[in-house]
């Protein structure tokens, strides 16, 4: 077989493989951002057959993205067995006008399926929306930047920002944001639409212990 045929190979094919991650279970890993994070005013879920109480629903606030997981080779069950999303939020600070507290996230998830829309997302409850906005609504327009790393195995596999330009703007020193946990990020278990959009959502990991 001739040399130069075999060296061409070899690189076409480390080319190909280049861009997936190594992944000591399973091989290796693709994720691609195919929706760029997003937010959204909702309010909260109100449920049928439960006794009423009187209560008006307020706006959380939802930040959305959507990615899609490649394997190889790809496992029988088609399944990517855990990956970790860390959100990162920049939003107005209520104390100093003209600066934001970066507020993170750590979400967890397992059984993931693969080639297949996957929607990750993280929320503010009403009441931290009061304590940054002043008002029980339109969170939304506290929220300077959105940013997420998905991370498998310890390492970063991808990231992605909501606005041009502004890549990475959580890892960059800037004396205008500040990290803070004046206010907690919140995983939709941690919401009341823990039991609802079920099929939208990967499942996240339970906490086993306190």
């Amino acid at each position: 077989m001739n040399p130069k045929i075999c060296t061409s190979a070899f690189l076409a094919l480390t080319a190909a493989v280049v861009f997936l991650t190594p992944n000591a279970a399973s091989g290796a890993v693709k994720v691609e951002v195919t929706e760029k994070p997003k937010s959204d005013d909702i309010l909260s879920p109100e449920f049928s057959g439960v006794k009423g109480k009187p209560s008006k629903p307020k706006d959380w606030l939802e930040v959305e993205a959507k990615i899609k997981i490649e394997m190889l080779p790809e496992p029988k069950n088609k399944t990517c067995d855990r990956l970790t999303v860390k959100w990162y939020i920049a939003v107005e600070n209520p104390d100093k006008v003209g600066t934001f507290l970066k507020l993170t996230k750590e979400v967890e998830y397992v059984n993931l399926p693969l080639k297949e829309d996957v929607y990750c997302s993280v929320y503010l409850s009403p009441a931290s929306i009061r304590r940054l906005t002043g008002a029980e609504r339109s969170g939304k327009r506290a929220v300077k930047y959105i940013g997420f790393e998905v991370i498998i195995d310890g390492k970063i596999v991808v990231d992605a920002s909501d606005k041009p330009g502004k890549e990475k703007w959580w890892a960059a020193a800037s004396e205008k944001i500040a990290d803070s946990t004046a206010v907690p990020l919140l995983n939709k278990l941690e919401t009341p639409f823990a039991a609802i959009w079920w099929d939208r959502y990967p499942e996240i990991k339970a906490k086993t212990g306190p």
